[in-house]
């Protein structure tokens, strides 16, 4: 159950909103405020001008940071998907079954409740625009925790920023112009539609995250101050969020709800590249500094102080709870929360947090393992990245981490390590793995099976990496030995129709593909050649190990029975010509 402060904390919260106005002002007590909720994608802390960047441009977030309340030691996870789950639910992210950022580990579980649902419960309108990235399939998509309407993409990154297709809830949608403009639009109609009611929208914004693609006003203006084609996309893509920001609140100002309406902005990780983060150590996917310490802010207009600057450790795990405070909300069920509420801190109470407050960083490369991890106490840092390399940093004053203290304060390391390791077993105990994917729900009767959460035979691999990134496919099978395969949870027996979405040549085709269960087998030949269309042409620099987009041919192997349960669908060749076998993309069932 989420915890109730005192009435007292509540009363002297609105006596100091009150004490802040002007006094021929009454100050209106505003129940269940609106949340906008604003979280951009690789942004790092020195990707502001307000964090003493002098080449970028933002002026409305600096002047948003300035006007509202900031939360300069602010940390999140060192990966995007971790930082979601424990955004959206207050909980460290290896409790909510998220760990990693594809292949399944990206997924939330379904019991855990989350921002959004905490909401609906109390009567808001909820809405989600961008990246989600917990969970491709129902129930751990928004639709199942707690979204009324979901427009965006689900995976991990999108590969084209331009005119691009999206899904609205289950269906897909041809977008025209730059996807951060778009996903503003979106969300502002979505705030014009909920004015008169409370709403939580949640705008996850997947820029300045690669590919690296930005409209050429913005493009062009970072290039002629001297930069590399990447970095000017970045701080391109990052001014466009800017201007974005803009537009959302002066909506609110110009539909009169902005005093009633609280509004967040913070990032999801360390900065992308190596560039201007501070002094701090590190980047995104480190345990150090800079990879977890990010942008914090938060307004609502003659309610909370401007220019509060917070400078006590804090956390993505606080914000759940210091909404639910903040909006004084119903008490619901949730999962045990390890966050806490930050209200005594945003009213003025200088030693609410105490001294002894540990956050704990956790970082997966694919596999769950006890390191790379990290423990922040408000002076001390341990930075562990494996068991016989660990290092101690005094954070007060060395904030860029250069002397490692380990020697001299073993005591410290000792206690610190223990706690870790304590918060790491319990963290885990009830085991942290890619889950089965959810097939059968009336919800959703079509479900995707994509080649980058499935597992792959030693002979197999994916066409732009090993990691197997969303949206990536497998390429070059040429032995019959091979196979793939996808764990599922049946929630209803039943016949089910299977596609298969795949690439072939002329040479290429004859291909006879298997589908295999338990209890049933079906395999169709791939008769029929099918060339992609590349879309591309808008990448301003490499994009690595991304996918880009392309077009897809449909195959219907046949029906095959999926019985109730946990079980496997397998795909082998049975036969492969000359070449092989093409391209494969995902294996599609629909309910019959």
């Amino acid at each position: 159950m989420l915890r109730f402060k005192c009435l007292a904390v509540i009363s002297l919260f609105f006596a100091f909103a009150c004490d802040t106005l002007p006094e021929e002002e009454e100050y209106p007590v505003v129940n269940h405020p609106n949340v906008v909720l604003i979280l951009t994608d690789d942004q790092g802390y020195g990707d502001l001008g307000i964090h003493g960047n002098d080449t970028i441009e933002t002026p409305v977030l600096d002047n948003f940071a300035k006007e509202g309340v900031r939360l300069d030691r602010f940390f999140v996870s060192p990966v995007c998907a971790p930082t979601r789950a424990s955004l959206l639910t207050g909980r460290y992210h290896l409790r909510t079954g998220t760990s990693w950022v594809t292949g399944g580990m990206e997924d939330m579980q379904s019991e855990e409740v989350t921002l959004a649902e905490m909401f609906k419960q109390n009567g808001y309108a909820t809405g989600c625009f961008g990246k989600w990235h917990n969970g491709a399939h129902y129930p751990r998509d928004p639709l199942g925790q707690g979204f009324d309407e979901f427009i965006g993409f689900k995976a991990g990154h999108w590969y084209n920023y331009f005119d691009t297709q999206l899904e609205h809830n289950q269906d897909s949608i041809q977008t025209k112009g730059f996807i951060t403009d778009v996903l503003t639009d979106y969300a502002i109609n979505f705030i014009e539609e909920n004015q008169s009611q409370p709403f939580f929208c949640y705008i996850p914004y997947n820029a300045p995250h690669g590919p690296f693609q930005v409209p050429d006003k913005y493009f062009d203006k970072y290039k002629a101050k001297g930069l590399d084609d990447k970095l000017a996309a970045i701080y391109g893509m990052c001014e466009n969020i800017d201007d974005n920001v803009g537009r959302i609140l002066q909506r609110l100002d110009e539909l009169d709800i902005n005093e009633n309406t609280i509004v967040l902005f913070i990032t999801d990780n360390g900065p992308n590249t190596w560039r201007y983060n501070g002094g701090m150590r590190g980047r995104k996917a480190h345990v150090h500094e800079g990879g977890v310490r990010v942008p914090s802010f938060i307004q609502w207009d003659s309610h909370l102080p401007k220019g509060r600057v917070i400078d006590q450790i804090t956390a993505h795990i606080d914000i759940l709870p210091t909404l639910y405070e903040l909006c004084q909300l119903e008490p619901i069920k949730t999962q045990p929360l390890d966050g806490i509420s930050l209200l005594p801190l945003l009213i003025g109470e200088k030693d609410y947090l105490d001294k002894d407050r540990t956050i704990f960083t956790h970082q997966v490369n694919g596999e769950i393992k006890t390191y790379p991890g990290a423990v922040r106490m408000p002076q001390y840092r341990l930075v562990m990245q494996s068991e016989n390399d660990i290092s101690l940093f005094d954070m007060r004053n060395d904030p860029g981490e250069t002397k490692d203290l380990a020697t001299e304060r073993k005591d410290i390391v000792r206690s610190l390590h223990k706690d870790y390791l304590r918060w790491f077993s319990k963290a885990t105990s009830k085991g942290v793995e890619a889950p089965p994917i959810p097939v059968g729900y009336d919800q959703a009767p079509v479900v995707t099976l994509p080649a980058h959460e499935a597992t792959l035979s030693e002979g197999l691999s994916y066409k732009f990496g090993p990691h197997g990134w969303a949206n990536d496919w497998v390429d070059q099978w040429t032995d019959r030995q091979d196979s793939m395969y996808w764990k599922l949870d049946v929630v209803e027996a039943g016949q089910y129709k299977a596609m298969l979405k795949y690439t072939a040549s002329t040479e290429q085709t004859g291909a006879e593909m298997q589908l295999t269960t338990p209890n049933d087998k079906v395999s169709r030949k791939i008769n029929q050649p099918f060339t992609p269309k590349i879309i591309s042409g808008y990448d301003r620099a490499d994009r690595g190990q991304e996918s880009y987009e392309q077009s897809w041919g449909s195959l219907v192997v046949g029906s095959i029975q999926l019985e109730k349960g946990e079980q496997r669908i397998s795909l082998k060749a049975l036969n492969i010509p000359q070449q092989n076998v093409g391209e494969i993309k995902a294996v599609v069932l629909e309910k019959l």
